[in-house]
């Protein structure tokens, strides 16, 4: 079994700031040491914010958690220095199938076309995630980056104020205060910031429960996503399949609404229902727990100076892996952001547009996974008989192969309608490319675009021209914006990825790589509007 979550990676040790006089002052404070709060505070440390990282854990968490990272995501992770050893540790997959009884009635592939960086997904434990996020914090503080991350630090009350936050801390040797610029809570789910300061979810919370067990076998599956539905190993209820690394194997039960969960945990009835499934293999179990479908949001991300990221903010069923995945594109909104809020380039009311745009998200990620819910989890016997048609004639029958819902996967969010966005003047370009949406990867000989695209020290925005003119270099409203010039000719799927039937394409590119606005052609005045208004100063 892997230790890894019992051995302290951040144990406590005293700061200087609980001997100070009056509180210390941080630029940004972030409460929770999971992958979001980790993954806001790399990017943040990157772009040069001072960053302190509170928590009362002083680990990895308990159990693998969070497993199904997808491309988006892992693109991500690679622009903060996490992206290749997560992948180089996962085990990659594509293909999924799905089970009705006993048979196989439909199989998808999450990533149909070549030419990408990353794979479709990649499944890790979360605990692995969480050693290499701070094993990435630890080469940045000794390069000299503005991050701290503090275990045994357990915030226990924050008083927000028009310019500040102050952070009421227990530690094994006593209370102290900080003061913090911006306060980004990441403390998950039962966010004790967002309760404390009275501000709850909106949505619904399904009668249904699932349970996880992850065990360590060996056994002759494919790396494929298996779900079943109605299977002779747990009638009238369905079941998932997934390999992790290490020879661990995710398997979901569903178990109905009216448990006991106690029963339900204990070894001995986890072994029956993974006999019943599995035949009488030798296996070993290395952590267990029960899930409750939950689709819920906060009406609003942030509060003043106050921050939620995260489960924190939102919550969805996990069918469909969104809620890391969801958190760490909150993460890759939220941080340039307030960089350019903290460095006066930007208004302050930029924020404004990390709720729009993630609440955008949210709405997307809640409707996806409750038409999941509804069709693994029929709330009637008519909808049940409308789920077994269409997994009776999707066997047989493309056109029912769309109707099949065993958890529609992870994609990126485009941000269609966000004020950040300039209307586009590109018809003619691929609809995947359209403002708002996140850049498609391209290979560039032995690099690939969206390495280009972005930047770690700086939030950097990317005028990209294909085949057509642009200048050298570009300054606007106090910012530099690289230039990228490129010709379809040698890179042949840029003309199918952003120019359709154009004959060229300007795109300008945000630091998170989303498409802000593009043109046929460049054209100063154009390009400086569509700049100013990308940060929130529209002219």
């Amino acid at each position: 079994m892997n230790k890894i979550f019992e051995i302290p990676l951040y144990p406590y040790a005293r700061s200087a700031d609980q001997d100070a006089a009056a509180p210390a002052r941080h630029t940004v404070a972030v409460v929770g040491a999971g992958p979001i709060g980790l993954g806001v505070a790399l990017d943040l440390a990157q772009l040069g914010v001072e960053v302190v990282v509170l928590d009362d854990n002083d680990k990895v968490s308990f159990g693998s958690r969070a497993v199904c990272y997808a491309k988006r995501p892992l693109e991500i992770l690679d622009r903060l220095g996490c992206g290749v050893p997560m992948v180089d540790k996962g085990v990659e997959w594509n293909l999924g199938k799905v089970f009705f009884d006993q048979r196989q009635v439909y199989e998808f592939n999450l990533l149909p076309e070549d030419g990408h960086k990353f794979p479709a997904f990649i499944n890790l434990q979360q605990y692995y995630f969480e050693e290499y996020m701070v094993a990435r914090v630890r080469e940045m503080q000794a390069a000299g980056k503005p991050i701290e991350l503090r275990g045994g630090n357990k915030v226990t009350h924050v008083t927000p104020a028009v310019d500040k936050v102050t952070l009421d801390i227990d530690t094994p040797d006593g209370p102290y205060q900080i003061e913090a610029d911006y306060l980004i809570a990441c403390d998950g789910a039962n966010s004790p910031i967002r309760r404390q300061l009275g501000l709850e979810f909106v949505g619904e919370v399904f009668q249904d429960n699932f349970l996880i067990a992850d065990v360590i076998m060996e056994a002759e599956f494919p790396t494929e996503r298996w779900f079943w539905f109605d299977p002779p190993f747990n009638r009238g209820q369905s079941a998932l399949l997934h390999k992790q690394p290490d020879n661990v194997w995710r398997i979901d039960f569903q178990i109905g609404w009216d448990i006991d969960r106690a029963e339900e945990l204990k070894p001995e009835n986890i072994d029956k229902r993974l006999k019943a499934m599995l035949g009488d293999v030798s296996y070993e179990l290395e952590w267990s727990s029960i899930y409750t479908f939950q689709c819920r949001r906060m009406e609003k991300f942030h509060e003043g100076r106050v921050i939620f990221a995260g489960d924190a903010a939102h919550q969805v069923s996990p069918f469909g892996a969104r809620g890391a995945n969801s958190g760490l594109q909150d993460t890759d909104n939220l941080a340039w952001k307030l960089k350019l809020i903290l460095d006066g380039t930007a208004p302050e009311t930029l924020l404004d547009s990390y709720d729009i745009e993630r609440i955008h998200g949210a709405k997307e990620n809640i409707l996806n996974s409750t038409r999941s819910t509804d069709f693994i989890t029929p709330k009637s016997e008519t909808s049940r008989i409308f789920r077994d048609a269409v997994l009776d004639l999707a066997e047989k029958h493309d056109f029912a192969r769309p109707f099949v819902n065993s958890g529609r996967l992870s994609v990126p969010c485009t941000y269609d309608g966000s004020p950040l966005n300039s209307a586009d003047a590109l018809p003619q370009g691929p609809a995947r490319s359209r403002p708002g949406s996140p850049c498609a990867d391209v290979p560039l000989g032995d690099s690939f675009l969206l390495s280009r695209l972005g930047g770690r020290e700086t939030p950097r925005f990317t005028l990209l021209a294909i085949d057509t003119d642009a200048p050298d270099s570009l300054t606007v409203s106090g910012l530099d914006v690289a230039v990228l010039r490129l010709s379809a000719q040698d890179a042949p799927l840029l003309a199918d990825r952003y120019l359709g039937t154009a004959e060229g394409a300007v795109y300008l590119i945000r630091p998170d790589q989303h498409v802000a606005a593009r043109w046929p052609a460049y054209d100063e005045t154009t390009v400086t509007a569509a700049l100013a208004r990308a940060i929130g100063k529209e002219q």
